[in-house]
């Protein structure tokens, strides 16, 4: 179906910027109960970063998986089962009573609800717009720092007044909104099912039940048993092609999605550590509790900014052309603000990180998935999220883990913040050289394939060639008759002899 681009729409959009939110904000604003559950339970700094990373690297893991069931189910009840799941993790991990019972808790079952929260909201979107696509992707990707801005000052102010316990059961219930927000996602168009594959598989079985009873009654025929390998080869390729159905492999073959996927992976590694230590790395310089939550608002608040106005941006007709260059740039950005993170050494220049590192995530998060878009297109975005999501979730579970033992190791935050700026630096620096290339060899391309169109006669002229020599052989074939006559009457009085 052809998208709207408006209409419900709109309200699609609106379901989008609350599941999306949810998704990217909440293993965040977490962050703020890491130093009181560290102090319970006794734990180092690396241990309790892996509740996040386990939370992240789950809700992109299960991407596939999420992207297998929309393909099935559609949007809707995919986000409202998400929704339901987030709500139980968080509510069970109320009572757990040690550091393990939360990465199963708070880690898997919350993060594989995030994860069928994220790619649904994601996909639908692609569905409802196309022109007005990047604004879109743009507005609800705000989402994630309006939610970020309002759960950072209130997760503090429920573990002043209810503890962490008391606290993820009311997060629980708040989480239970993203069912809401999944109803919301009206299917567009016809429905997915059609009836012909569905009389095709009915003909197999039944052909499959006719060769087996004749197969009883005549167990010595050749043919039969011949068919039915047939019939098991057709069976398992029908087994390739469902999953492939699902999960497009043949993407690991375009030059541009390959790209995308090793920049990104790489990029996943100093993603998410620097938001998920800020307040604790406040802290740690002697700041009060709701200042260093603070900080994570000052971000979420620049971050809710600059998603639609890059969004705006990149649709220009000057950005959209060469959007990957706009990304490349973007990650560099982010990387250089990491860097220079150490040099901040009061809470005014904690604040001025925060702002400039708002500005550089809100980039990133805003032209994430619209650049996986521009290069696949719409037909084949459901699969590449879903290989895309699942190949970075490895960079992003070991991500916060690194730097909390660089931590514990040095004693210092430092180290944390000039390795995630590193290696996104890197990152951005070789996105921006293969995509340089990757333009370069799409140009070339067009112009030899309109090469091709515009001169036909090059083309009809070889074809000539091969009609005129096929014609020939034909008729020297004939001539060449008593020649092969003779020569095989030879070859027979040499047996003979």
């Amino acid at each position: 179906p052809v998208p709207p681009d408006g209409g419900w729409g709109w309200m699609v959009v609106f379901g989008a910027f609350v599941s999306i939110g949810f998704a990217y904000a909440f293993p965040k604003g977490l962050a703020i109960f890491f130093k009181e559950i560290q102090d319970f339970f006794g734990t180092s700094y690396s241990e309790v970063a892996w509740i996040s990373s386990i939370m992240l690297a789950t809700t992109y893991g299960a991407g596939p998986i999420s992207s297998i069931l929309v393909n099935r189910y559609g949007s809707r009840p995919v986000v409202m089962f998400g929704g339901l799941l987030c709500g139980v993790g968080m509510i069970s991990a109320a009572f757990c009573t040690s550091i393990l019972q939360l990465y199963i808790c708070v880690g898997f079952i919350t993060g594989f609800g995030l994860a069928l929260n994220l790619q649904p909201s994601v996909i639908i979107i692609g569905k409802y717009f196309l022109k007005r696509r990047p604004i879109a992707n743009g507005l609800a990707m705000a989402g994630s720092p309006v939610m970020l801005c309002t759960l950072a000052p209130l997760n503090q102010f429920l573990f002043d007044n209810f503890g962490w316990r008391g606290s993820f059961l009311i997060l629980g219930a708040i989480l239970l909104n993203c069912c809401v927000a999944g109803a919301l996602f009206r299917p567009i168009g016809a429905a997915t099912a059609s009836v012909k594959p569905q009389v095709t598989e009915e003909g197999k079985d039944a052909l499959k039940e006719k060769i087996t009873e004749e197969g009883v009654m005549e167990m010595s025929s050749p043919t039969n048993v011949s068919m039915e390998n047939n019939i098991e080869e057709e069976g398992g390729k029908d087994c390739c092609e469902k999953i492939n159905k699902y999960l497009d492999f043949s993407l690991f073959k375009h030059r541009g999605f390959l790209i995308y996927l090793i920049g990104n992976v790489l990029m996943f590694l100093g993603f998410f550590a620097p938001i998920v230590f800020l307040a604790p790395y406040a802290k740690h310089r002697g700041i009060d509790e709701y200042s260093a939550a603070f900080l994570l608002s000052i971000l979420a608040i620049v971050d809710m900014v600059a998603r639609p106005a890059t969004g705006i941006i990149a649709n220009s007709k000057w950005v959209r052309p060469r959007i990957q260059y706009f990304f490349s740039f973007s990650i560099a950005f982010n990387g250089t603000c990491h860097l220079l993170c150490p040099l901040a050494s009061s809470y005014t220049g904690l604040v001025v990180y925060s702002s400039f590192y708002g500005l550089a995530f809100g980039m990133v998060c805003a032209m994430l998935f619209e650049t996986l878009m521009d290069l696949v297109g719409a037909a084949r975005f459901t699969s590449a999220v879903g290989l895309v999501t699942i190949a970075e979730c490895c960079t992003i579970l070991l991500g916060p883990p690194i730097g909390g033992t660089l931590i514990d190791t040095f004693g210092d935050y430092k180290y944390m913040f000039i390795k995630c700026g590193a290696v996104m630096v890197l990152a951005g620096t070789f996105l921006f050289i293969m995509n340089y290339y990757n333009y370069r060899m799409l140009a070339k391309e067009e112009k030899e394939r309109k090469t091709k169109e515009e001169d036909p006669k090059s083309v009809r002229t070889e074809n000539e060639g091969r009609n005129n020599w096929s014609k020939d052989t034909t008729q020297v074939e004939p001539e060449l008759e008593p020649l092969r006559e003779e020569q095989g009457g030879v070859k027979k009085e040499k047996n003979g002899t």
